[in-house]
C-alpha cells in the first residue's frame, strides 16, 4: 500500500520560509515524479514544482526563484523549500507522485499553509 504524508505546512508572516516534507511508504519515491500541487479558496488545484525520477525539476512562474523542490533518496522523502512567502501562497499543499500511468499515481493528504502578518 503506497502512502504519501505531508507535514511542514503552517502560519508565517510574508517574507518568511517553510519547508515542506512529503514521505512516501510502501515504494521507492526516488523512482517517481513528484510533484507538489496547490490549492487556495475558490481556485483550480495548480502545479507548483516537479521532480522527476531523474532530478529535473520544473517550476510555476509564480513561485520560481522562491521555491526549491528537492528530494532525499535515504528518508524517501521530497521536500518544497518556500522561501520570501507572499500572502498569495496561502492554499492547502498537495503532493503527488506517479510511477507511470494513472493506476500508479497517488496523493498525500494535504498540508495548510497560510502567508499573513
Amino acid at each position: 500500500q503506497v502512502q504519501l504524508v505531508e507535514s511542514g505546512g503552517g502560519l508565517v508572516q510574508p517574507g518568511g520560509s517553510l519547508r515542506l516534507s512529503c514521505s512516501a511508504a510502501g515504494t521507492r519515491i526516488s523512482v517517481a515524479t513528484t510533484g507538489w500541487y496547490r490549492q487556495a479558496p475558490g481556485k483550480a488545484r495548480e502545479l507548483v514544482a516537479s521532480i522527476t525520477s531523474s532530478g529535473r525539476t520544473n517550476y510555476a512562474d509564480s513561485v520560481q526563484g522562491r521555491f526549491t523542490i528537492s528530494r532525499d533518496s535515504a528518508e524517501n522523502t521530497v521536500y518544497l523549500q518556500m522561501n520570501s512567502l507572499k500572502p498569495e501562497d496561502t492554499a492547502d499543499y498537495y503532493c503527488n507522485a506517479n510511477w507511470g500511468g494513472p493506476d500508479y499515481d497517488y496523493w498525500g493528504q494535504g498540508t495548510q499553509v497560510t502567508v499573513s502578518s
